[in-house]
């Protein structure tokens, strides 16, 4: 990695930390960022011909807006968060043409919004984010998300095929209706082979559940 890009990393990541304060939520705090950074260079390392900058400065910034968006500030921390960070990287001097790398990959890496990941930059970052959301890791994040809002673990009276709800009314349909389908938004094969391996887990532990619930076990 060339110097100033070494420089600029080390500049923005204090930056992007900053935001992230000790009453964030636990499910996108700035460890969250940080295993995210680490899924992205995993993913990285796949392939030849990327900007490893723009991936990790992306990933370090890609989610700024989120505890705005979490205390009702703005609508979307991805759009947000590509404006923000396009302005936080200009003042450090960074290119027009890697600051609009930057902008994109963080406006594509939601996995609720509409935007494509056009660039294979934002297809990592994208794939890097939601391989936080599933195995281990991701059933931890869902309960504990799932807890900050109020939702019930679990109702056996509404099972998931009952629920006409978009995310899940409980933390449990919530792990079936999103975290067992995450895999199928994966944009690289190196993503594709991570999250088939992670989606196991999390199917091996709803089946583990419901057996448990059931008395089964």
């Amino acid at each position: 990695m060339p110097a100033e890009d070494d420089t600029l990393l080390r500049r923005v990541r204090p930056i992007a930390r900053s935001y992230f304060r000790q009453e964030t939520s636990p499910a996108h705090d700035w460890f969250h960022v940080r295993r995210v950074e680490v899924n992205a260079d995993r993913l990285a390392s796949a392939y030849a011909d990327v900007d490893d900058t723009v991936i990790r400065l992306s990933a370090l910034l890609h989610d700024i807006g989120r505890p705005k968006e979490d205390n009702g500030d703005i609508d979307d921390h991805a759009e947000w968060g590509a404006v923000e960070s396009n302005r936080i990287l200009r003042e450090h001097g960074c290119a027009p043409e890697r600051r609009d790398a930057v902008s994109h990959c963080i406006s594509a890496h939601r996995y609720s919004n509409d935007v494509e990941p056009e660039t294979l930059e934002a297809k990592i970052v994208s794939d890097a984010d939601n391989l936080d959301a599933i195995g281990a890791v991701g059933i931890a994040r869902c309960f504990a998300y799932g807890g900050e809002s109020g939702s019930p673990i679990h109702d056996p009276s509404l099972p998931v095929e009952a629920d006409l709800s978009a995310a899940g009314e409980t933390q449990f349909n919530h792990l079936q209706k999103k975290l067992l389908n995450v895999s199928n938004r994966m944009y690289t094969d190196a993503g594709h082979e991570l999250a088939a391996e992670r989606t196991e887990f999390v199917q091996a532990f709803a089946d583990r559940f419901e057996e448990e619930v059931a008395g089964r076990r």
